[in-house]
């Protein structure tokens, strides 16, 4: 996996969009290489080696993040404007993955750079499906620089 441990940081507040994510992720053997936060200001901590995760190696870097929008704390697109901002985190790919169907949500992600902006599916085998497809994609085909 080109040196990295982690292909998956999910930043998803929703404890039951957590549990059917890492079950759709287990399909691609995935699930382990998952790191979970359930805020954003704990994300961002784990991103940039600050706070309680400032003994990790910040050169080690997630391959794809899986961010929700309405998270506690920071939200989902001031995570996003701070992932671009800053040199070590700016070229991750972000897949934005929301419940929220709004143009300006979606408008304002990608202006802030996210690579993709995906809604989440209302039916539980729709969710399935399309996390199962993400990390396919982002996790195991897609090439990060």
């Amino acid at each position: 996996m080109l040196g990295h441990i982690l292909d998956v940081l999910l930043v998803e507040d929703n404890k039951y969009n957590v549990e059917f994510m890492l079950e759709a992720l287990k399909k691609h053997n995935l699930a382990d290489r998952v790191k979970v936060f359930r805020d954003g200001e704990e994300a961002l901590d784990y991103l940039f080696a600050t706070g309680e995760f400032s003994g990790r190696d910040p050169c080690q870097q997630p391959r794809v993040i899986l961010l929700d929008l309405r998270l506690p704390k920071i939200d989902g697109l001031e995570i996003l404007q701070r992932i671009r901002a800053n040199e070590m985190t700016k070229m991750i790919p972000v897949v934005v993955f929301s419940s929220s169907a709004e143009d300006r949500d979606r408008v304002e992600s990608y202006r802030l750079g996210a690579n993709s902006y995906i809604t989440k599916p209302v039916f539980y085998e729709d969710f399935m499906k399309t996390v199962t497809e993400i990390g396919s994609y982002w996790a195991l085909q897609n090439i990060p620089p």
